[in-house]
């Protein structure tokens, strides 16, 4: 699958990324995680549609960027793209960590992911915002969700795991809230497009977690 637009390299994770600075560093997860006692019908759900969804993301802010990338709020755009690439670099390590599968559907969200934020983008800088503050929020839900089953599970066997999450969930917040700051809320139609677009992260995620 061509998935060269963010670059999941399965065989070798080269990190391609940066720390973006003044961010809290996760160590590189060890490639020999013991797999023992792992429950790994929940790991293997978890760590694909998390994947898959930070690769969507970023496929997300390429669009916002390609077309917004050279005005007033194309450094915020970046900003926020820059920590999601280190999300996506995270996830890719862990892919390996724990053997698990990418989802077969990570052709289209490179496509859907691309066209929602060009799309969003073309509405303006307020449409673009919108379509953060929708996608933001379905993410940092999900991941709550997810905590909550880990710790459910056993909170020390998941403890790395449980960290990687928590820390991407609390960015994602802060991408949710620099979204209202920059004027989400004024987009034309907000409370519909944010409707539609987290209606469509809920397929997404239920899609991506068993594909």
């Amino acid at each position: 699958m061509d998935t060269s637009g963010v670059g999941f390299d399965y065989a070798g994770l080269r990190g391609r990324w940066p720390v973006p600075a003044g961010r809290v560093s996760l160590r590189r997860c060890s490639t020999r995680v013991s797999l023992e006692g792992v429950n790994r019908p929940v790991i293997d759900r978890i760590i694909r549609v998390d994947h898959a969804g930070e690769y969507g993301a970023n496929r997300i802010y390429a669009g916002q960027m390609a077309v917004l990338g050279r005005s007033s709020v194309g450094p915020v755009i970046q900003q926020m793209w820059n920590q999601e690439k280190d999300h996506l670099k995270k996830f890719n390590e862990l892919m390996v960590a724990y053997r698990v599968r990418p989802t077969v559907l990570l052709p289209f969200w490179n496509v859907a992911g691309f066209v929602l934020g060009a799309g969003s983008a073309l509405l303006g800088k307020k449409g673009a915002m919108a379509c953060t503050v929708a996608v933001e929020e379905s993410i940092s839900d999900h991941y709550n969700s997810q905590i909550r089953t880990l710790v459910e599970e056993d909170p020390e066997k998941y403890k790395e795991l449980l960290q990687v999450i928590k820390q991407f969930r609390d960015d994602e917040r802060e991408h949710h809230d620099i979204g209202l700051e920059h004027d989400a809320e004024a987009a034309p139609a907000y409370s519909v497009l944010k409707t539609a677009i987290q209606l469509g992260c809920k397929a997404a995620i239920f899609l991506s977690e068993r594909i």
